[in-house]
């Protein structure tokens, strides 16, 4: 199984490691920095020995990359790997922002239920159940949340259970959330943040997360 070193270090940007497994063009790692699209956070772009990684993917505990033809890459060999930092910093901190946002909804909002999340590099967005506009709410949930930015809280990240490699963040006493993704080391990396309601349907509001210059 590969070693997710993500989770020991977010901010790495690159990794000299081994090849575990090819399976045409299919790529297994010993260990890895490069995340695999998960729980609605977008995978990273980058290499491995300098090939461009097309698709990165979860099959169960494993994280499978596929490279486009004629990569040449064999079992055993040690390998690069690099990812674009400017990508992963953008998602790391779109992902705590949603997270920070929903567990205020969470908090404030009873019966509220999340049904979609999506976390790109140009904004994240959180899907969930809810019969009235949002809208209204949002300014006092922006101050909210930005509070706890400004304030700029150390953000803890661990195994909950090492085996199935569940995860959480936690700011003590804040919240403590499960979570596989990458995180910031603290709250005020997220900088300036700006929500905005999005109607997808009756009975179903999405609030987006911009990071503001």
């Amino acid at each position: 199984m590969t070693k997710k070193s993500f989770w020991d270090d977010p901010y790495k940007t690159s990794l000299q490691t081994q090849i575990s497994k090819v399976d045409g063009n299919d790529i297994y790692l010993a260990s890895t920095i490069f995340f695999a699209f998960s729980g609605g956070q977008e995978s990273d772009q980058g290499t491995i020995a300098g090939h461009a990684v097309v698709s990165a993917c979860k099959e169960g505990l494993e994280l499978v990359y596929t490279l486009a033809d004629g990569h040449g890459l064999q079992s055993g060999q040690e390998v690069e790997v690099c990812i674009n930092w400017g990508r992963r910093y953008r998602l790391m901190r779109l992902h705590f922002a949603a997270e920070l946002v929903l567990e205020l909804f969470y908090k404030s909002l009873p019966g509220v239920g999340k049904v979609g999340a999506h976390i790109a590099e140009d904004k994240a967005r959180i899907d969930f159940v809810w019969l009235e506009s949002i809208a209204p709410l949002l300014p006092a949930y922006t101050q909210e949340a930005q509070a706890i930015i400004d304030a700029d809280f150390n953000i803890t990240c661990a195994f909950e259970d090492e085996a199935t490699e569940r995860r959480y963040w936690e700011i003590t006493g804040f919240s403590r959330v499960p979570c596989g993704g990458t995180h910031v080391k603290s709250t005020g990396e997220l900088g300036q943040i700006r929500l905005q309601r999005n109607n997808i349907g009756r009975g179903k509001e999405r609030v987006e997360i911009y990071l503001l210059p």
